[in-house]
């Protein structure tokens, strides 16, 4: 278990090296600086003991030579002050520099990550790797720049000012500094994986709060509000667990090197005295030993807080990288042809799909579809209607057969040109937060302010537009702010209509739609359909009625194919569902 931790610290502090290469000039003089601020720094100790000498006696005080000296301190802290800043700047530009890299990657994962994984993951989980964890490791690389460069040459700076005053007392520093590693190191070893179990709970925790937002109506409607309070204290309580189990041991590190740094100042100041007496040093000289063994230990205190933050850094790293590692959808196939001149012909030859391998879904799917033609597909829930959507948008890809598109595999064909020749409406709308101009002009930006209006109001949303505070111009917030759900589905459906594609995807398009309204859609997309091949999913046997062909799916399978006087002549599954709905 230890060894596994180890490895997969260094494996993840390899990455992270990675991404600072790119900033390495800034590196350079951030090292710079850093030498340049803690030789000024330990430099004055050697003027301040330089004025302490000419503090003679009472009476012999050289007050020229003092004033003289301590306007050099003057001058070496401005220079000290100035070259930190500089120092900062530079750790500044390279921490949110690899921070935005490593955002804009990540985010740019999600955008290829294949759908399953997507579905397979709690969208508050993912959303705090990218935002949470983000924050804490650019916390932890920030103090690491800041006080990792300058504690290591303050540390070495320190040795060689104290070896060119006094060697012996020297070694007993030297002697006693490894007390204070050993202890950071152990501390630092064991809190790693508590701060990777704070960062995962804390990314469930997230994952809860923002369910629970999104389906704040759902819970009250069921009185669940006790129930999911419940099990956020739960998820709160492991989360104070973890967060106080590691910042406790962590906090260890500390008082335990300050212990052992005061170890280090008793031996030198106790030397350093009876060297003092036996006139080895001067009172300056010891005065500015004991300055520099104070100096020389205080970035072990520095250095074993910013390995502990570090330790939280590396945890929350590790979980951005999985997510930035993870396998993405498969890509479009070298030389891979762009769909043109797309008329509608599609076919799934003994297609095979399910999204799980232990449960079956579509199996020996077999369909040929002509030009203008509307396919309706119909039938219980879960029989694989939304799937056949799925697979014909190649958001899945089948695990056998093939659906082709004007006789090419969609496989061989990229997935924007594929997707660019279907308009979908789906049950679930999805606004974006913005105006409804933006909104409308998704699918193609270049329309004109009449094609715009002229969709609305093939869609009936041109009315209600108008009577919003700024018409098309009217901010809406994200999944649509305040609009009811049936304006929302009138939005996406008249982005669809501005666009106008080849072939339509319609799943239960009007399923938020007053019947009165419906109607008038009903017309619409009957319009919109003219010459135009069309996949209907309905639960609702009223809007698929005119289909060209009616597919009546059961378990993945077609039990029944025809029209709808064939089908109810039939006296199947499908006149079943027909008069169920229909009964007088």
């Amino acid at each position: 278990m230890k060894e596994r931790v180890k490895k997969s610290q260094v494996g993840t502090m390899k990455k992270v090296l990675k991404y600072i290469e790119k900033y390495k000039v800034f590196l350079a003089l951030s090292l710079i600086f850093a030498v340049v601020t803690v030789a000024s720094t330990l430099y004055v100790p050697v003027v301040t003991g330089q004025v302490i000498d000419r503090i003679l006696a009472p009476g012999q005080v050289e007050f020229a030579v003092i004033f003289r000296l301590l306007g050099k301190i003057g001058v070496i802290t401005g220079l000290t002050a100035f070259a930190q800043w500089l120092m900062n700047v530079c750790n500044n530009k390279i921490t949110y520099e690899v921070i935005q890299d490593i955002r804009r990657e990540a985010f740019a994962k999600i955008e290829v990550l294949p759908l399953k994984f997507i579905d397979g993951h709690s969208h508050g989980e993912l959303v705090s790797r990218v935002i949470a964890d983000v924050d804490q490791f650019a916390d932890g690389l920030l103090m690491g720049f800041s006080q990792l460069f300058t504690g290591v040459v303050t540390i070495l700076g320190t040795l060689l000012f104290m070896l060119a005053i006094n060697v012996k007392i020297t070694l007993v520093v030297v002697l006693i500094t490894p007390v204070s590693l050993f202890v950071a190191s152990f501390i630092a070893k064991r809190t790693f994986s508590m701060f990777m179990l704070q960062s995962t709970t804390r990314g469930e925790q997230t994952a809860l709060v923002n369910e629970m937002i999104e389906n704040q109506k759902v819970v009250q409607a069921f009185s669940k509000e006790g129930d999911v309070l419940e099990k956020f204290d739960e998820i709160n309580r492991r989360l104070e667990k973890a967060s106080l189990q590691a910042t406790f041991f962590s906090s260890l590190t500390n008082p335990c090197t300050r212990f052992v740094n005061s170890l280090v100042y008793t031996g030198v100041g106790l030397v350093g005295a009876f060297s003092a007496m036996r006139g080895v040093l001067s009172v300056g000289q010891l005065s500015c030993f004991l300055s520099y063994a104070n100096q020389y230990t205080k970035p072990f205190n520095e250095i074993s807080g910013v390995v502990t933050e570090l330790q939280n850094a590396l945890a929350c790293a590790e979980r951005i990288f999985r997510l930035i590692e993870e396998e993405a959808q498969v890509p479009d196939k070298e030389g891979a042809e762009v769909l043109e001149d797309v008329r509608g012909n599609v076919g799934l030859g003994h297609v095979y799909f399910s999204y799980a391998p232990e449960q079956k879904l579509i199996e020996d799917f077999n369909l040929k579809v002509k030009p203008g033609q509307r396919v309706a597909i119909v039938g219980p829930t879960g029989c694989g209607k939304t799937t056949i959507i799925n697979l014909l948008m190649r958001f899945y890809d089948v695990d056998g057969g093939s659906i082709q598109v004007e006789h090419k595999d969609i496989r061989e064909v990229t997935r924007k040109s594929l997707r660019k020749s279907y308009g979908m409406v789906l049950q679930e709308t999805w606004l974006k937060a913005g105006t409804i101009r933006e909104n409308l002009l998704m699918g193609k930006p270049e329309a004109s302010e009449e094609e715009m209006v002229e969709a609305a109001k093939a869609a009936h949303a041109h009315s209600f537009i108008k009577r919003l505070p700024q018409g098309y111009d009217t901010v809406i917030g994200e999944e649509g702010g305040s609009l009811s759900a049936g304006q929302k589905q009138l939005l996406c459906i008249a982005r669809v209509m501005l666009c106008l594609p080849p072939m339509l995807i319609l799943d239960e398009a009007t399923s938020s739609i007053d019947t009165r309204t419906e109607m008038k859609i009903q017309n619409a997309f009957a319009k919109m359909m003219e010459g135009r091949t069309s996949f209907i999913v309905a639960h609702r046997l009223s809007t698929v009625q005119e289909a060209d062909i009616i597919l009546v799916m059961k378990d993945g399978h077609i039990l029944e194919q025809g029209s709808h006087e064939e089908l109810l002549a039939q006296h199947g599954f499908y006149s079943e569902l027909y008069h169920s709905q229909f009964a007088v």
